[in-house]
């Protein structure tokens, strides 16, 4: 009789498969490519991209999306290389990711007999991931897939690198004791609940406090904790900020919402909440003069580690934001909080004004188009589609887009997030339109885009219903830089070019505007479509400013910066 076989190929889908990973996302080679093919013959879906940074990228999206580690599948070598950033970017942003590489034979590697892309790639990874993790025999492959799964959701959720030899994919097992050897993983990201007596200290701060405020991070999106915070947002009355990717965890139309007078909400708070959200340098390590050196903090995070890491906080809720939120919400119900209504006032007078401000300037109308009245158009087309994901980078490009562009539902915003790394967008679009089905726009500057353009033809091969929006100024920061010798200086990029005819290379749609009102048609025709689309919106190269809202990040030994005259309220 002859014996039935399964190899490390089937058990690695058969262990995804059985952890409901219905996605993989990546490019072929040697060793893996007969692991794409498995995959997609089981019922996987295999999204094959053109550069590993981009699948990476997309698998952590992915992760973002579903709180489900997204896969991200590449070849031994430089393939392994190029995913790494990724990888390291999901680590840093808190979004459960695995990457799967296949590796060149150990006894080659180990002795640097010149194996084919021989590489320890084990040892590489680490200091990027949250862990690294290597199968070095076939029957181990169904705890290796369980153990990278644990490890990207449970606690803090981040990165998993997971290495595969060549030769462990191709060993054998007799199918039923292969069978044995796959199990699902119970309860990867078990509740962990605070205790009492942070929640009573939390919920002291905040009632003393004359000048509190919420501050929503995208942890608390990626949480889906949504009714729990907001509930105890409306039944406190404090007024909130929220992170970029935290954009329409309320809605930025929301009474509540301070995100339009952002600078005033800092410099005055004399309590905060932070959800989900780090003091890092997104929100000025806590610091003065950003913030007022009285503040106390009190800080939602499921790694104690991260408490007092640059301000003292002074209330620390250890737990999952679901967990807390709840816990916060029952605790606050007997004793409620009273927030001093001048605080509300001042806060609501400051939005007022500037709302006034960005509706004055969203109302003018210079030729050639320069950011605010692109933005402006792009705002109108959303407001009427607000189920619409939008993925945004660059500099200008993504600090005033965060600014203009309201969100009204989670986790519809994706940008480049704790890193600020470009070249995120083809990769986040791309997840965001295969995780949910939905259209999504991809707003991007000129320079951002060519990180990752060459992906416009994996969305044009798999029909996704992805608009990208160039918004093109000819420069990195924009295009009129005058040359100090014979070659272009350093910022300039091709200010004539139009991105748009690569969609069409691809069989996409492509549009090239130049007013305000062809943008906003444009736009409209190309959601509509449901396929993919690449818009070139030609700007005046001297819109924009260098490095966005985070010139004062540069040196001060650089050269003169021209002044943020497009800034009113940086939001990231």
């Amino acid at each position: 009789m002859t014996t039935r076989l399964t190899d490390g190929f089937q058990l690695v889908v058969d262990a995804l498969k059985a952890n409901d990973i219905d996605t993989v996302y990546g490019i072929v080679g040697i060793p893996i490519t007969d692991l794409a093919r498995t995959a997609q013959a089981s019922g996987i879906r295999y999204i094959g991209f053109r550069q590993e940074a981009s699948a990476g990228n997309a698998a952590a999206a992915a992760g973002f999306l579903t709180r489900r580690p997204g896969v991200c599948l590449t070849t031994s070598g430089p393939g392994f290389l190029n995913a790494l950033p990724a990888l390291a970017n999901a680590t840093a942003n808190c979004f459960p990711m695995i990457q799967i590489s296949g590796s060149s034979d150990r006894a080659m590697v180990d002795l640097q007999r010149g194996d084919y892309q021989d590489l320890d790639q084990l040892s590489a990874a680490k200091p990027f991931a949250k862990a690294a993790y290597r199968i070095g025999r076939v029957e181990d492959v169904g705890r290796g897939v369980a153990r990278a799964l644990r490890t990207a959701i449970s606690g803090r959720p981040g990165g998993v690198y997971l290495d595969i030899p060549g030769d462990v994919l191709g060993q054998a097992l007799e199918a039923s004791a292969a069978a044995d050897t796959i199990w699902r993983v119970v309860d990867p990201a078990p509740r962990q609940l605070p205790a009492p007596e942070a929640v009573d200290r939390a919920l002291d701060v905040l009632r003393q406090a004359r000048r509190p405020l919420i501050v929503l991070g995208k942890g608390a999106a990626y949480a889906q904790a949504d009714g729990a915070i907001r509930k105890f947002v409306e039944d406190s009355g404090i007024p909130f900020l929220p992170m970029s990717m935290a954009k329409g965890l309320l809605p930025d139309s929301h009474p509540q919402s301070a995100a339009a007078a952002r600078s005033l909400a800092i410099a005055r708070a004399d309590a905060v909440l932070l959800i989900g959200a780090r003091l890092n340098w997104l929100l000025g390590h806590g610091e003065s003069p950003q913030w007022s050196a009285e503040a106390r903090f009190v800080q939602v995070d499921i790694a104690a580690s991260e408490f007092d890491s640059n301000r003292p906080i002074a209330a620390p809720l250890a737990g999952d934001i679901g967990s807390v939120m709840s816990a916060l919400c029952d605790a606050a119900a007997a004793h409620p909080i009273a927030v001093p209504v001048e605080w509300t006032a001042e806060l609501a007078d400051r939005r007022a004004r500037n709302d006034a401000t960005m509706r004055q300037r969203l109302t003018e109308d210079p030729q050639p188009m320069r950011f605010y009245n692109a933005l402006g158009a792009i705002r109108a087309v959303l407001q009427e589609n607000p189920g619409v994901y939008v993925v945004n980078e660059g500099a200008n490009a993504l600090d005033l887009a965060r600014n203009v562009i309201g969100m009204e539902l989670p986790r519809h915003r994706l940008d480049t997030g704790t890193w600020g790394v470009m070249g995120i967008g083809m990769g986040y679009a791309i997840a965001a339109a295969v995780e949910t089905g939905d259209p999504v726009v991809a707003i991007e500057g000129d320079s951002a885009f060519g990180f990752s353009g060459m992906e416009i033809e994996t969305i044009c091969r798999y029909g996704l219903p992805v608009t990208v929006v160039i918004l093109n100024n000819g420069g990195v920061y924009r295009g009129d830089e005058a040359p100090t010798g014979k070659d272009p200086a350093p910022t300039v990029l091709n200010a004539r070019a139009r991105h748009e005819l690569i969609a069409q290379a691809f069989g996409g749609k492509g549009y090239h505007v130049t007013t305000p009102s062809g943008l906003r048609s444009a736009l409209a025709e190309a959601i509509a479509s449901d396929g993919p689309s690449i818009i070139d919106c030609e700007l005046d190269p001297a819109a924009g400013v260098e490095s966005g809202h985070l010139a004062g990040l540069n040196p001060t030994s650089a050269v003169a910066r021209r002044p943020a005259r497009d800034e009113i309220e940086p939001n990231r």
